[in-house]
């Protein structure tokens, strides 16, 4: 029983580490795929608000600097704006993020239909919605719809009908329900602007934790007021905080199962002490000292300890491999942002909770096994 309930202790810590490392791995993914790590914008007291007043002018210069920093995979101009898009008589509100024709959608971002095509000389009349924002509207690849820009001080909007090239899906509601993907150069005439207007620029890099670094070096070397970064974490940060609460609850669980093991060990062994009472009588009438006594007992403490971790580590990792093989655990998209739970192994998670949990539950062994002391040997030796 000892054994089997270490070894459930340590799959239960390993599992959990493995499912929250790649849930926060996958959501991270989701984010940075389609927005990047490091925006260049201007200045803003709301990092959160994408939506500069006033556009930059594009310097090649730059863009050619940032993308000389080690780690720096590509930097892509964009541009947002505000609309209304109207098809099947129905009206929604959503933000178009224009790119360039140099942008190219992220392998992790499944899209279902046709990328858009730049060919045409004034801007691509072909528009990128979310999956989501295409139920509601009811369309599909192919549909033409109708986009309506509201401008300031305008009695009617500007109207552009455009043509459904495909469907994207992040997993992300607060991308998929809220934005769409078009042409820059339909957000520059729209807005009024010269062609090297832009609302920044969007940086990608190979290791999502050199952002702050990145982000700090590029403001640092690169950037004059009213020039300033953000990192995802800033434009984002409820996302980020409620990954943070993810952490509280791994270390909430550890030091939970950690107790239950610990106390499962201890436990089992004042049983097999009170069970080998008479032994332990006889090796005190025989002379024996108590810390010697106490070594076999934790000896074989250490041994359930070390079969019970093996075989936590075997059925976690089992389960690991069969859920990355089959996917068998599924969540709720709508609430959790993935459709199977997502596991996220390393090395050094599975050796540092074998390591605490054998060091922790043999120091805990030494409490019961001072009951030896209690333990008279006329008492136990007496034979009816």
């Amino acid at each position: 029983m000892a054994i089997v309930a270490t070894a459930l202790s340590v799959a239960t810590m390993v599992l959990s580490l493995a499912f929250i490392s790649g849930f926060k791995q996958e959501i991270r993914s989701k984010l940075f795929s389609f927005w990047g790590h490091v925006h260049v914008i201007p200045y803003s007291p709301n990092a959160s608000n994408l939506i500069s007043p006033e556009p930059i002018i594009a310097d090649w210069q730059l863009q050619k600097n940032i993308e000389k920093i080690p780690h720096v995979t590509d930097v892509s101009p964009f541009a947002i704006r505000p609309a209304i898009v109207n098809a099947n008589h129905y009206m929604e509100g959503i933000q178009l993020k224009g790119i360039s024709s140099k942008y190219k959608l992220p392998a992790s971002i499944r899209l279902k239909g046709s990328w858009m095509d730049f060919s045409d000389t004034a801007y691509a009349k072909s528009i990128v919605l979310s999956q989501t924002t295409g139920s509601r509207l009811n369309v599909k690849p192919g549909d033409d719809l109708v986009l309506y820009f509201l401008q300031p001080g305008a009695t009617f909007p500007r109207v552009r009908k455009l043509k459904v090239a495909g469907l994207f899906h992040t997993g992300m509601e607060e991308v998929d329900k809220d934005f769409a993907i078009c042409d820059i150069r339909l957000l520059q005439r729209i807005n009024g602007w010269l062609p090297s207007n832009i609302n920044g620029y969007q940086v990608t890099l190979d290791d999502p934790l050199l952002s702050d670094t990145i982000s700090m070096q590029i403001f640092q070397q690169y950037l004059e007021p009213p020039l300033t970064t953000n990192t995802m974490s800033q434009i984002f940060p409820n996302v980020f905080d409620w990954l943070q609460l993810l952490d509280m609850n791994a270390r909430t669980l550890l030091i939970i199962m950690s107790l239950v093991a610990i106390i499962n060990l201890a436990v089992a062994l004042l049983i097999l002490i009170v069970e080998q009472a008479k032994m332990v009588g006889l090796l005190k009438a025989q002379g024996m000292r108590l810390w010697p006594m106490m070594q076999i007992f934790v000896y074989h403490s250490v041994l359930i300890a070390t079969i019970g971790v093996l075989l936590g580590n075997a059925i976690a990792l089992g389960i690991c491999w069969l859920q990355q093989t089959t996917g068998f655990l599924t969540l709720p998209e709508a609430n959790y942002y993935m459709e199977t739970v997502k596991v996220s192994l390393e090395w050094w998670h599975i050796v540092l909770i074998d390591v605490v949990t054998l060091v922790l539950c043999i120091l805990c062994m030494c409490l019961p096994a001072l009951y030896i002391r209690r333990i008279h040997p006329a008492r136990v030796l007496q034979f009816k």
